[in-house]
């Protein structure tokens, strides 16, 4: 018998490749979590192509990941500032998490996000 946590990670790993691939022949083969949580905070930002300064590209990636750890609970929209810039609140403390289990998080978050996208 397998052990589910093993089995879960397998699975993670085999779905994170295909969406590795499809978004590989979309955006090209030099993807790394960086870049697709970039694409995320852009599609999440919904603003037309710009050119973004230093800072406003953390900030993208910051409503990446806020996007993306709001459906476990440790973050909650509260709406757009001025600027029309999506803005979050922290609703629950991040549990600890070694490097592993939280990039095995980040990809799990992020084939859930481009499956609703998708779907």
């Amino acid at each position: 018998m397998q052990d589910a946590t093993v089995t879960e990670a397998a699975l993670v790993d085999q779905k994170w490749k295909v969406l590795m691939q499809e978004l590989s022949a979309q955006f090209g083969d030099d993807l790394d979590i960086q870049a697709i949580l970039f694409i995320i905070g852009l599609q999440e930002l919904g603003f037309n192509h710009r050119k973004y300064t230093k800072d406003q590209k953390v900030d993208i990636m910051h409503i990446a990941i806020c996007t993306l750890l709001k459906s476990y609970g440790y973050y909650t929209y509260v709406g757009r500032d001025d600027d029309q810039w999506p803005h979050y609140e922290a609703t629950d403390k991040l549990p600890h998490l070694k490097p592993g289990q939280q990039l095995h998080l980040m990809k799990e978050s992020i084939i859930t996000y481009f499956g609703k996208i998708i779907d």
